[in-house]
């Protein structure tokens, strides 16, 4: 049976690399083969933007920063997340003005 593979992210290339999954070789650190910084472990339901979408790209670091990334749950997918850097100031304002933590404002549907 084939591994399962999943998204590894260089933020300062943008780019993804699909690698296998280990499980028990969590603590083990990816590099990015085009400048050996590195990467960060996206999801397995991640997609990347365009290497040249630099705001896309931006949104997407503020999320892996956060700690959101892009994993399958049981049926749905990973859920909602922004897709613009304005969506990512609306859900951080209500974040800080609400005393939310960032990763769970940044994955909220709807900003009440």
């Amino acid at each position: 049976m084939a591994h399962a593979k999943t998204s590894y992210v260089c933020l300062p290339c943008r780019a993804s690399y699909k690698q296998p999954y280990d499980a028990y070789g969590k603590g083990r650190q990816r590099i990015c083969p085009r400048c050996a910084q590195p990467l960060i472990h996206a999801g397995s339901a991640f997609a990347a933007p365009r290497r040249r979408d630099v705001a896309a790209w931006r949104t997407l670091s503020v999320l892996l920063h956060a700690g959101v990334g892009f994993h399958k749950s049981c049926c749905g997918g990973p859920g909602y997340r922004p897709r613009t850097l304005r969506e990512v100031r609306e859900r951080m304002t209500y974040a800080r003005r609400g005393g939310e933590p960032f990763a769970r404002a940044l994955v909220r549907p709807e900003v009440p």
